[in-house]
């Protein structure tokens, strides 16, 4: 909170206290009851924010009003876009905290880079916004809880953006794992096969005009400016991103979590690399984690096993599922090449299930591994939320921030294995790893001030 100056807040702040005193469905409901339209604002457009700007505006009765982003050159072509498109206008902001001052604003979607999603999101909650949080919510554990905390303290709706979670397959599919379509399942995969160039040497350079770089840089050390620190290649540095088991790959360990039934693990070993090129990337494009489950019974155990590599090679059972539907050769999916390159696959006891893209499933039983239950069919992620929002009932989120928080943490937990070389014990209670005087400092990072993750929220 002292990242926000406490004087324009007060107001809120205790309008949120005293409506949390009459209840939950209380606060927003009469808002949005006697005000139909919801008005929405986008932090962070370069990448992800352009869907939420479209997800937003799609919605019946929402109104994208506000843009904000640091780099002047994106937002004002963004808003020229918007207004073309529309033909109405929009205010835009570079300082998001200028932009949470607006008391019209209600819902916020936050696409920024990954080192500043929780921290926006609690200030957002502060506001007294409920949120649309793109994935992974958090930089790190801790602050992952913190959001979670925030969500509920504030009497906040906050979605995640892990948006396999409203497909109606992928829906069905997980109704189906949980009643045994498969038997008992024991292990769960997720697989984050994608081929990326090398990014080359990034040579620093002055801040361009119109970026606000300092703000860009938010709660991470400060640096000098490199293009491959900037847009979307941040990802591939540890300040800011989490690798692509962080990016790409926290919606399949997200499905997988799901479809084992799964929280935090108790043991933890990720080892992996950064092969083939030398440039600028610090997080690995080859790495295998590897998650234990103990279980109330050895026999009951689970692993969850989640592969990032950078060759894209065999299609882990999707061409032969493919061809045994008489599809003959296999035909590409989303990525553009054969198979199940980003997806799931299940094991059971009497068969397994394959995740192959967003919005459908496919099982194959007995050793014959004969065709059984099948979907294609998605969903609106957006309209789950918006739908959360009026009717001020958390319940009806399809990915609420606990879950959103939970996978991440998974993210997370193999990072920190990745970087200390080694297996780890953790504690899924108290989420952290019993007494590691190296793992444990890894749980959180020193914030840069004014941009600091409070410890109470």
């Amino acid at each position: 909170m002292s990242a926000i100056h406490r004087r324009d807040f007060l107001k809120t702040t205790t309008q949120v206290t005293a409506a949390a005193a009459i209840g939950w469905n209380a606060i927003g409901k009469a808002r949005a009851d006697s005000n139909d339209t919801l008005r929405a604002a986008v932090i962070g457009i370069h990448g992800r924010g352009g869907s939420h700007i479209d997800g937003f505006q799609d919605q019946k009765g929402v109104e994208v009003v506000a843009l904000c982003d640091v780099d002047e050159s994106v937002l004002q072509k963004k808003a020229e876009d918007f207004e073309k498109r529309t033909q109405k206008k929009v205010a835009t902001f570079t300082d998001l905290r200028k932009l949470l001052e607006d008391k019209s604003i209600d819902v916020v979607g936050i696409a920024t880079p990954n080192h500043w999603h929780s921290l926006a999101a609690i200030w957002a909650c502060q506001a007294g916004k409920d949120v649309y949080v793109e994935k992974p919510c958090s930089h790190n554990i801790f602050e992952g809880r913190q959001l979670v905390n925030a969500a509920r303290h504030h009497k906040r709706i906050v979605q995640h953006g892990t948006q396999i979670r409203s497909s109606e397959a992928i829906r069905e599919a997980m109704k189906l794992l949980e009643e045994g379509v498969i038997g008992d399942v024991y292990l769960a995969k997720g697989l984050c096969y994608k081929r990326r160039n090398s990014i080359g040497r990034g040579e620093e350079k002055p801040v361009p005009e119109g970026v606000h770089y300092d703000l860009w840089q938010g709660p991470a050390p400060a640096r000098p400016f490199t293009r491959n620190r900037f847009h979307y290649n941040w990802h591939w540095h540890w300040d800011y991103g989490n690798g692509d088991i962080g990016n790409q790959g926290v919606h399949q360990m997200d499905i997988a979590r799901w479809g084992l039934g799964v929280g935090l693990p108790d043991k933890v070993q990720s080892m992996g690399g950064h092969f083939l090129f030398d440039d600028d990337q610090e997080t690995p494009n080859t790495q295998i984690s590897t998650f234990e489950y103990p279980g109330a019974k050895p026999h009951q155990k689970k692993m969850l096993v989640f592969e990032v590599r950078h060759w894209l090679t065999n299609s882990e059972g999707g061409r032969e599922m493919k061809e045994k539907e008489g599809e003959g050769k296999a035909k590409k999916d989303r990525e553009g090449k054969d198979g199940l390159m980003v997806g799931n696959l299940f094991l059971g006891s009497d068969g397994y299930m394959e995740i192959p893209s967003y919005s459908s499933y496919r099982v194959f039983l007995g050793d014959k591994r004969e065709p059984g239950p099948s979907r294609n069919g998605g969903g609106d992620h957006f309209a789950n939320f918006i739908k959360a929002v009026r009717e001020r009932d958390p319940k009806i989120l399809n990915a609420p921030i606990e879950e959103g928080h939970l996978s991440s943490a998974l993210c997370h937990l193999a990072n920190v294995s990745y970087r200390l070389g080694r297996t780890l014990t953790f504690n899924p209670k108290t989420e952290n790893f019993n007494g590691d005087s190296e793992a444990n400092p890894m749980l959180t990072r020193v914030y840069r001030k004014p941009f600091e993750v409070p410890n109470t929220v």
